[in-house]
């Protein structure tokens, strides 16, 4: 079993259709046959006569509800990607889980990442489990709670799952996956938030360059020397800023990228007069 944590984002949508492997449809009814476990606080939020097939249009609406509710919550740095995906993958050679135990392991990995706490079901964070390709199972969240504060997953998470995945495998009975496989190493960790701070279109410094830019051309429309030399100030202020995204970014790149192997140092060939070499053109391989 092995547990990837994706790097959070803004909407659930995409989490949610690539956990179905389709688009949503605002017509197509998820039973409980693919939604397969969610917050128990569902049950307090919901009427008992409300319909309780929802499309999976509905799903998405329900889990981005705490974004128009409480429109100023956020996390650190006035972080807004609230959507926590975890996807959840078996051993080829594992077999089918029935549905109780997708449930079951849904409820035990969302207690590992933090997002349900035991005895607080009506007061906790909304999540489902999606169970709809085989030998997966996806767990969307949204981070923002009922009470507009905002849940910052542990920090040891990846190491929770991964040790939740060890148990799950020996109570059902599933085949050990690599442990190398169940989580990204730190230096990748790094470099997603780097890469968050890079990102140009939604990270925090894209929001600092385009106030500093709208700042410039308010300065740029006042008469007078004042204002035009304000807005060129601010205008290479935003420029910096896009060169620190630059250098960001590239940071991100060198720290995922791959080592490359160190070559050997080509042995010089054999003197084909001497059947032994002297001591001088003896050469050594450097250690690859």
């Amino acid at each position: 079993m092995i547990p990837c944590l994706h790097a959070r984002s803004h909407s659930p949508r995409d989490p949610l259709a690539e956990a179905l492997g389709r688009p949503l449809s605002p017509d197509e009814g998820l039973t409980e046959y693919t939604v397969v476990a969610h917050w128990p606080g569902l049950d307090y939020y919901t009427l008992d006569d409300e319909q309780r097939t929802w499309t999976s249009v509905q799903w998405a609406e329900h889990l981005e509800d705490p974004y128009l509710e409480h429109p100023f919550s956020a996390g650190p740095d006035d972080d807004r990607r609230a959507i926590l995906h975890l996807e959840i993958r078996l051993h080829p050679d594992d077999r089918e889980l029935t549905g109780p135990e997708w449930a079951e392991t849904a409820h035990r990995f969302a207690r590992a990442a933090g997002i349900e706490v035991p005895g607080a079901a009506e007061r906790g964070w909304r999540w489902i489990a999606v169970q709809a390709q085989p030998g997966r199972l996806d767990l969307i969240a949204n981070l923002i709670h009922l009470d507009g504060t905002w849940r910052t997953p542990p920090a040891d998470i990846l190491r929770r799952l991964a040790d939740e995945a060890r148990r799950i495998e020996q109570d059902l009975n599933l085949v050990p996956a690599p442990a190398v496989r169940t989580a990204p190493t730190a230096s990748a960790q790094l470099a997603s938030v780097l890469s968050q701070l890079a990102d140009e279109q939604s990270g925090p410094l894209a929001t600092v360059r385009g106030l500093v830019g709208h700042m410039a051309h308010q300065f740029a429309g006042q008469a007078g020397t004042a204002g035009l030399e304000a807005a060129y100030r601010l205008e290479l202020i935003a420029h910096r800023i896009r060169g620190i995204q630059q250098e960001l970014g590239a940071t991100a790149s060198h720290v995922t990228a791959a080592p490359r192997p160190q070559a050997a140092v080509p042995t010089p060939p054999a003197d084909r007069v001497s059947a032994r070499p002297s001591l001088h053109e003896r050469r050594f391989f450097a250690p690859g």
